[in-house]
């Protein structure tokens, strides 16, 4: 094994992992459409991470390589979040040069283990060789370099979301290999009320959000959350959560419409 200083250095869209590490707060955007053209323009922004969300997005896995690619040409680390239950796809992002995963509906620590198992190389975990294209956005020539690092510059995030999943937190952030969590505060507050209350803001949340930093500072592991509005945002960097999403594309196209409108107006 060479030693660090011979080691090739990873390209800007893999160091999510070193920069989570500095403990200072990450903004991310978040995209639902297939378009690498658009997502490059999310990426040249100030923020440092782009989400694709296949849970829920408008596309499907032949768009991911073409849209983690527009991303890593910009510099800027992609996450991809994978289908309930379909740890197979965040397995084949990490090849396509994703920076990292996102798990929803992560409810034990079996779940995490099993999250573990297709995400992190032997002896972690099980996940399959194969990343030629990450190895080629993340500028690694040689097989093993690749294999020695990935588990370390790869980020594994279980989303907290449902009643189950924060009972757990305890255990899932103890599995090996689980590098932090990322909380859904919508689907965690329809959980939390019994399907009466949609608000991703609403205060019965404080305590739980407080309950999962403090958890992840304890155990040194990633506190992530999708942040909805700007000020939300803000709000969350300020409980300490170290990645946090801003805003979303539609919304990115509408504001930026409505901002230019009303300047045209006031002219």
């Amino acid at each position: 094994m060479p030693s660090p200083s011979m080691l090739e250095p990873l390209a800007p869209a893999f160091r999510l992992a070193d920069r989570l590490a500095e403990g200072r707060p990450l903004l991310a955007g978040w995209v639902s459409f297939a378009d690498p053209l658009f997502t490059e323009i999310v990426a040249r922004t100030s923020l440092e991470a782009v989400v694709f969300d296949m849970q829920h997005g408008l596309f499907g896995i032949d768009a991911v390589p073409g849209l983690v690619g527009a991303a890593a040409a910009a510099g800027c680390p992609a996450i991809v979040r994978a289908p309930v239950d379909d740890f197979a796809m965040a397995a084949r992002a990490l090849d396509f040069g994703a920076a990292a995963v996102i798990a929803p509906m992560i409810n034990s620590a079996a779940d995490a283990r099993r999250l573990v198992e297709f995400t992190k190389f032997p002896p972690r975990g099980r996940r399959s060789w194969g990343p030629g294209r990450a190895m080629a956005l993340a500028g690694i020539a040689a097989g093993p370099d690749y294999f020695a690092r990935a588990d370390g510059f790869s980020v594994v995030l279980a989303m907290i979301e449902t009643r189950e999943g924060l009972e757990a937190l305890d255990e899932i952030l103890a599995v090996d290999g689980i590098d932090g969590v990322f909380v859904g505060p919508n689907d965690l507050c329809i959980a939390l009320t019994d399907g009466a209350l949609l608000d991703p803001e609403a205060a019965l949340l404080d305590e739980p959000l407080a309950r999962i930093v403090a958890a992840c500072a304890r155990t040194g592991k990633i506190a992530g959350i999708f942040g909805g509005s700007g000020a939300r945002a803000g709000e969350l960097v300020g409980r300490d959560f170290r990645l946090v999403t801003v805003g979303h594309d539609a919304a990115y196209v509408k504001a930026g419409i409505e901002a230019m409108a009303a300047a045209a107006r006031e002219a």
